[in-house]
């Protein structure tokens, strides 16, 4: 008997994953969460913050410009395991007032951000560039329940 060939997979790109399985692989902590709207507006900002070279990236970076009090949006992913990583930034931010919020993956956040690495937070900064989309992101994330 003949083994029949297997038609061989040609190199394909991963299948983008809905919402709904990104939601999935959250952390208990992933509070507030951004809508799937909210979600691809703060990519579009991000992107655009990027090419202003407008953002910080990483949770070094992110936590060094928080302490000197630099303003803006804090943007997290929600699948970042271990959850100790970043687990003390949003206390950081609510200390200092700053709006910040979950999304659910964190190879989107560092594609939006302009990496080819997967990145965990992510800080906005105000640009005149793309100041529309940064105040309507603003008032977004400043609107979401912040968890008890």
């Amino acid at each position: 008997m003949a083994r029949e060939k297997q038609p061989e997979p040609g190199p394909e790109v991963a299948p983008e994953r809905s919402y709904q399985e990104l939601l999935g692989n959250l952390n208990p902590i992933a509070r507030p969460l951004a809508s799937r709207k909210l979600t691809r507006k703060l990519y579009k900002c991000i992107k655009k913050a990027a090419k202003q070279k407008q953002i910080r990236r990483g949770v070094k970076e992110v936590q060094k410009f928080i302490n000197k009090g630099e303003k803006g949006i804090i943007v997290l992913a929600g699948d970042t395991l271990p959850i100790e990583v970043y687990c003390h930034i949003p206390v950081m931010c609510e200390d200092r007032s700053l709006p910040y919020a979950y999304i659910p993956s964190k190879s989107d956040l560092g594609a939006a951000g302009g990496s080819k690495r997967p990145t965990c937070v992510i800080m906005i900064k105000p640009h005149e560039e793309y100041q529309e989309a940064y105040e309507e992101c603003l008032e977004e994330v400043g609107s979401l329940p912040v968890p008890l």
